[in-house]
């Protein structure tokens, strides 16, 4: 019978696509993103219901169960949120109509526009199917994922529920759990490959190119830049990293362009049904992780200006429309409206996420001191101090923003960025604004010459992010481009959110990936190169010298963005930088690439014990305890040092010990597993490990 669980996955996604059709206008943007909010949404609350009884790793109730809130989200929109407008269309004919639209664009695109997105084309098509093999072929190997974010799904599993259980990482009890749901639906669905675990992530790499491209039609009515807008979000370094990673933040950055999508649609349509869409959003995006607050002063600008600006420039600035009674009426509306689609989002994914938990146990939602001091806003001690050092983060993270990502993988292309980036080094140490030295709201200290691992895995946008999105920001904040007050909106939100992430959180070389979401307000910009009022447009007859600025920056983008996926260090679909392709790399050695003085402990563990056996864990926050799961993921582990409440005593069951020297000390007869303590240079170094048998 397991063959029925791929037919009713695929089922529930034709399920979700024919709900989005009966709800969403005429088009296919519009659909997609609604269909993935749908599932999302959907899958969360059955993950949330089956946690509280104890059958979140029972297919059998995951297979039927989420068609129910499906099928209530159906209901409401078609019988309550969004009674005020409906088109009558099929999702295939709008396909098939949409194909066509694309074909004859293309096809009457100018000469070197053709040539411009034909590259564009090419670096998305080769890079994607590229990404999709490794998808299915390859198993996950990012470093948080090894401590925690896949180590908790299994524990999760086991225990038949998402409950707070005391994991080794602090990270397994504290971080929201709404996308373990959808994972676990995943991975339970196809049969449990563990490969499925990475879907999510790859459907929000494409989500979010949807999502711009949305933005950007919204803001233009002008199809090629908005092809242009979703290649580039598409293309940027950082988002292409983790499209076959097992990272949250691409995940985030798509409910947040559905979201932003959402606003920008009611503006247009003024229709209800996507304020609730924006509110159920909204408490999905935050229940998926904390750093989603980041976007509230740059969401709050927004809802101002899509909810609200229209009225509010016809009532106080032009002088025009209705009597105050009818203007505060509708400002009413609306705002109820808002408030009631935010409330429902917020108690439905929100509340029963972790945060509630958290706050029980450490009181704090996002976790115990220990983390709070390390990662949060708490490390800069006075506001005066914080003001200062995140001043500095301002000037860090945008010195970050330039470098030729993908390019510089290749030891020559380095040599040239690092040319690239030496006036601004020099400029920096005359005003002695001490980037490297100060360190005291710095995860890992900012540096100009940065470790190869740290920029290979953790990207910023490129070449795309300092040659046109960033001028193009600037020039809107200036008043140099005027198109509009929604480009000056986002540029605004932009900033905020960039602020945000300097200001709240020490500086740490790997948050380039927080920078997915500020690209979601950022790329759209982009279509001003192809704006109706600008005479400098691409698609005009003259400026050449801006269309070979563009050329450039296109043919080195296309290049950088291959480089990203084929000299991506952790997940190599060649053979390159030393190491055998991804495809040709045993299981082990590739979950620990990152950490090779453990590889040896962990094969000696895994020829020792039997995959079925249920072994105790004895180790440190920092271990990787994922792969320890077995080939098949059939061990059955057990922690014994929850983090910081000490060793706990090893259950009856437990038929081995695998332990560190440093919590647990060996006695004779235990087998010492190997780890490599002679190794230099690691990012951090391995425990040394033991197995005792115990049965």
């Amino acid at each position: 019978m397991n063959f029925i669980y791929p037919i009713l996955f695929a089922s529930f996604i034709g399920f979700v696509l024919r709900i989005a059709s009966r709800v969403c206008m005429k088009s296919l943007v519009d659909i997609v993103l609604t269909a993935y909010i749908t599932f999302c949404g959907s899958v969360i609350l059955t993950g949330f219901a089956l946690s509280e009884i104890g059958k979140i790793d029972d297919r059998r109730f995951w297979a039927l169960s989420v068609f129910i809130p499906a099928f209530v989200f159906y209901v409401q929109f078609t019988k309550l949120f969004g009674r005020d407008q409906r088109e009558r269309f099929t999702f295939f004919e709008l396909i098939g109509s949409r194909t066509q639209l694309v074909w004859n664009w293309f096809g009457n695109l100018p000469v070197w526009l053709k040539w411009s997105f034909g590259l564009l084309f090419g670096a998305f098509i080769i890079t994607e199917i590229t990404n999709l093999f490794l998808i299915f072929y390859t198993v996950p190997n990012e470093w948080d994922s090894m401590t925690g974010h896949l180590n908790r799904l299994m524990y999760y599993m086991r225990h038949g529920s998402m409950a707070h259980f005391g994991g080794t990482n602090w990270n397994i009890d504290t971080y929201p759990r709404s996308v373990c749901t959808i994972q676990i639906y995943n991975y339970l669905m196809s049969g449990r490959i563990e490969n499925w675990f990475k879907v999510i992530h790859h459907t929000a790499y494409i989500i979010i190119g949807f999502g711009v491209f949305g933005i950007a039609e919204r803001l233009t009515k002008n199809f090629t830049a908005s092809v242009f807008a979703a290649l580039v979000m598409w293309l940027l370094p950082d988002v292409m990293i983790q499209s076959i990673s097992t990272e949250t933040d691409i995940v985030l950055g798509s409910y947040l362009a559905c979201l932003v999508y959402f606003l920008f649609t009611y503006r247009e349509k003024h229709w209800r049904r996507y304020l609730y869409l924006a509110g159920l959003t909204f408490g999905i995006a935050l229940g998926h992780k904390i750093t989603f607050v980041f976007s509230f002063p740059p969401l709050f600008l927004i809802i101002i200006y899509t909810v609200f600006g229209e009225d509010l420039r016809a009532k106080f600035i032009d002088k025009l429309g209705d009597s105050y009674q009818h203007f505060w009426s509708r400002t009413f509306g609306r705002l109820t409206h808002l408030v009631v689609g935010l409330t429902v989002g917020i108690v439905l994914f929100t509340l029963p996420t972790g945060y509630l938990r958290n706050i029980q146990l450490f009181g704090h939602p996002i976790g115990p001191p220990t983390a709070l001091k390390h990662q949060s806003v708490e490390r800069a001690g006075t506001l005066k101090n914080l003001i200062k050092q995140g001043s500095r983060n301002v000037v860090r993270y945008s010195i970050d923003m330039v470098n030729l990502d993908g390019l510089r993988n290749v030891e020559q292309f380095e040599t040239v960025n690092q040319l690239i980036r030496k006036p601004i080094e020099k400029v920096e140490k005359k005003l002695h604004l001490r980037l490297e030295e100060e360190t005291d709201f710095t995860i890992n200290p900012f540096s100009y010459n940065v470790r190869f691992e740290f920029f290979n895995a953790n990207p910023h946008w490129g070449i795309f992010g300092f040659a046109i999105v960033l001028p193009l920001v600037v020039l809107v904040l200036i008043g140099f481009i005027r198109r509009g007050i929604a480009f000056y909106v986002l540029a605004v939100a932009f900033c905020l959110h960039f602020a945000a992430l300097s200001f709240t959180a020490p500086y740490d070389a790997w948050k380039g990936r927080y920078m997915i979401s500020t690209a979601v307000y950022a790329v759209p910009l982009v279509t001003l190169l192809f704006h109706e009022g600008n005479k400098w447009r691409l698609q005009s007859g003259s400026f050449i010298l801006l269309k070979f600025y563009t050329a450039i920056v296109i043919l080195v983008a296309s290049a950088s963005a291959i480089l990203v996926v084929y000299l991506n260090e952790r997940c190599l679909p060649i053979a390159a930088l030393g190491r055998p392709s991804a495809f040709d790399t045993d299981r082990i050695d590739l979950q620990t690439w990152a950490r090779p003085d453990i590889t040896p402990a962990y094969h000696k563990f895994d020829e020792l014990v039997p995959q079925d056996a249920t072994v105790a864990l004895a180790t440190i926050n920092d271990d990787f305890e994922y792969p320890l799961w077995g080939k098949k993921l059939t061990r059955t582990l057990i922690v014994i040092n929850p983090f910081e409440k000490g060793v706990q005593p090893i259950p009856k069951e437990a038929q081995y010990l695998f332990f560190a020297k440093k919590v647990i000390k060996p006695q004779p007869g235990d087998i010492r597993l190997g780890t490599d303590t002679t190794m230099k240079n690691m990012i951090t170094r391995g425990e040394d490990y033991y197995l005792r048998k115990l049965k």
